[in-house]
């Protein structure tokens, strides 16, 4: 073989080279495209929604990580990228705040359920109907107002109702396990309490409660809860940007999952039996 034949030879093996190992590359793109980070708060509500979703995702042949965060590392962690979606993105009032911070950074895709709101609650025969009315029996609710985890929406929402009413009562940090705690414990002592509540919740279905009336309109008024994702979800996953964007549903669809959960289980093995029950819901996010 002459020098030029040799030349051919070896640039023809370089270039079969590269090739393949383009090739490989492109397949090991394509795998770890199929890996999808959800956030969540570890709310009863995003619980259910979540799993929902990584369900969803999982049918569609997708590698589902889950993270449990705070509501401002959940807003944060995708407006950096480190993490690609959450569907618990209560608005306009809960998490306005955090959107606007970000607003350049995520890409809101609308509501995956409709028909929310935020407020105070409690017990139904408890005889106020009014924020206004709360000073007036602070003791009975010891002087305080049970909340949930510091950083929720929520918080800072009660905090300025605080000050706005000029309530004599402190806010108590907590998670929504505690605050469902202690509302089930005043309720089984038919003592007063107060709780920083949201709809839907599994609590409506257990016990009767009321949200006090608000006419400040602190706490706003409708609230939607929406899918947010990282920019440039569309471009890297567009399957899953798809079904994400798909996905929606109703407040008693969800309010059947968390009682699923409330009543016990693993909450992603009571999705995965709630979404199976629910073919037509799941043909509909999937695009089928």
């Amino acid at each position: 073989m002459n020098k030029v034949s040799k030349n051919i030879k070896n640039i023809s093996t370089g270039l079969v080279g590269l090739a393949l190992l383009l090739l490989l590359s492109a397949c090991g793109s394509r795998d770890e495209s199929r890996e999808i980070d959800l956030v969540y708060v570890e709310w009863a509500s995003e619980v259910a929604s979540t799993n929902v979703v990584r369900v969803v995702l999982e049918k569609a042949g997708f590698d589902v990580n889950m993270t449990s965060v705070s509501a401002a590392a959940m807003w944060q962690s995708v407006a950096t990228g480190d993490q690609d979606a959450f569907v618990a993105a209560w608005l306009p009032t809960t998490h306005g705040h955090y959107l606007e911070r970000v607003a350049d950074q995520v890409k809101d895709l609308g509501p995956n359920l409709e028909g929310t709101r935020i407020g105070l609650v409690v017990p139904a025969y408890v005889e106020i109907d009014s924020i206004e009315e709360l000073n007036q029996h602070a003791d009975r609710f010891q002087g305080r107002i049970i909340g949930i985890d510091p950083g929720a929406g929520i918080m800072s929402t009660t905090e300025q109702a605080i000050e706005e009413y000029g309530l004599n009562l402190s806010l108590m940090e907590g998670s929504d396990a505690t605050m469902t705690g202690a509302l089930r414990d005043a309720i089984r002592n038919e003592e007063w309490v107060v709780v920083t509540g949201w709809t839907p919740h599994w609590k409506e279905g257990r016990w009767e409660l009321k949200y006090l009336e608000d006419p400040k309109g602190i706490y706003g008024g409708k609230e939607y809860i929406h899918t947010i994702v990282r920019a440039g979800l569309r471009d890297d996953m567009p399957e899953a940007h798809t079904i994400l964007d798909r996905f929606h549903w109703t407040p008693t669809q969800m309010a059947e999952l968390m009682v699923m959960n409330e009543e016990g289980g693993d909450p992603y093995e009571n999705a995965q039996r709630w979404v199976e029950a629910n073919p037509e819901l799941l043909r509909q996010w999937l695009g089928n």
